[in-house]
This record gives C-alpha cells, structure tokens and sequence, in this order.
C-alpha cells in the first residue's frame, strides 16, 4: 500500500490587505494637477495618493468618494477604476493589492483641506514605487477616454468659453489643439449649444457662454475627435 502524500486538507489561509489609492486630477493655474496628501512624520516620501481600505460593506467607489472627500473637502465628480496592482512595487502603506481609482475635480472646486496640496503631474514629488504607477495609469486612461467621452466637461462649471474648453482639453491631451479645426470638430460633436451670456476676456471682445447639452443623432454617441488636430 502506498504511503499518502503529506498534502494538508485546508490551505493556509493568509489575509490580503487592499488598499484603494485615488488619484484626483485637476486643471490647476494651467496645468493638469495631481491631489496629494501629506505623508506620516518618519515615512520615507513626505507625499501620497489619498488612499485607505475600504470598510466593511463598502464598494470601491464608494470608498474612493469618501476617500477623495477627506482630502478635497468635496467629492469629485467622476470615477473610474484604471486598474488592480499587485506586483512587489512598495506601496506606503505595504498593502498587498491596490485599486486605482481616477478622479475628477473641476478648477472651480475650493481650495483641499489643510494636509493636502495640488501638484502639477509633469512635476510630482517622490512617491511611492506603486502610487507612481497608479498616476501614470490614471493619466493614460483619462486620455484615452477624452475623444471617447465627454469628461472635460466635467472639470468645467455649467457656463464656459470656448476658449476654457479648449484649454481643459489640452491639459487632459496634454498636447496643442488647432483654434479652428478644435471648432469644427466641437461643433460635429454636437455636445455643446450656447446661451444668452457673455464673459469679457480682457481688451477683446466679449465671448459667448456654452453649456454641455449634448443633441440625439444618429450613430455611436462619442466626444470629440482630435486625433488629427494638432497644432
């Protein structure tokens, strides 16, 4: 009779720890910028993503709003997930897994609460190995959604210039947009309509108020295109 293998009848059971990292983007005295919170006194970044675990019976966004809140005194106005991170990158709070959350705040927005700042995202502070990573990713997907999604509106208030829109839209490109040919495409988009205000840029002429009121029409519903529009 053959001896059975020494295979335990229970797995041991370790206890994972998540963490949900937000990272909070924002166009800021004319630069997309990063929310980032104060780290604990001996930690070895003086930064972080605002981030915690989620509480018991808590949904990711969920926890990402509150989290967000904490730090922003408000709840941005959008979430998405950009990810699941689980590799050997250091995270500042050693969680085994992270769940990236991208956020969106409109300039508009007050200032954050005392032990948070903004940063502009070509110019972070250190960060953490995976809090890096998770701004990186958080970028890539809010840019790759912005011909496929109208999320500039969303860092606007409900009136603009087409001027503000146009600035918001190369912040999240990162890249010049061409005046005339960003119109055009706009104007196809049909997202926008415009009011009976006006709003003086300086010595020039006043410029007509827009709102976000995007029209039925046929095919996909999509943003705006601006992939060959570069100045």
């Amino acid at each position: 009779m053959r001896d059975r293998p020494n295979v335990p009848i229970k797995p041991a059971v370790r206890r994972t720890t998540l963490a949900v990292d937000v990272v909070v983007l924002s166009p800021r005295a004319d630069a997309l910028a990063v929310l980032l919170v104060r780290a604990p006194v001996g930690a070895r970044e003086k930064w972080t993503l605002p981030w915690d675990a989620p509480q018991p019976g808590e949904g990711l966004e969920d926890a990402a709003a509150r989290i967000a809140s904490a730090a922003l005194g408000t709840a941005p106005a959008y979430f998405e997930q950009v990810g699941t991170l689980s590799d050997g990158r250091r995270h500042p709070g050693e969680a085994d897994v992270s769940v990236g959350i991208a956020a969106l705040s409109p300039a508009s927005a007050d200032a954050p609460m005392e032990e948070a700042e903004w940063f502009p995202l070509a110019g972070l502070p250190a960060l953490a190995p995976r809090h890096r990573t998770v701004v990186d990713r958080a970028a890539a997907v809010v840019r790759q959604r912005v011909d496929q999604s109208p999320l500039a509106f969303r860092l606007l208030p409900p009136t603009f210039t087409l001027s503000d829109l146009q600035a918001v839209y190369e912040l999240l490109l990162g890249r010049r947009l061409h005046k005339a040919s960003f119109r055009r495409a706009l104007q196809a988009s049909y997202l926008v309509e415009p009011t009976d205000e006006w709003h003086s840029e300086g010595r020039g002429r006043p410029a007509q108020l827009f709102r976000y009121a995007p029209r039925k029409r046929r095919g996909a519903r999509r943003g705006v295109r601006f992939d060959l529009f570069t100045e």
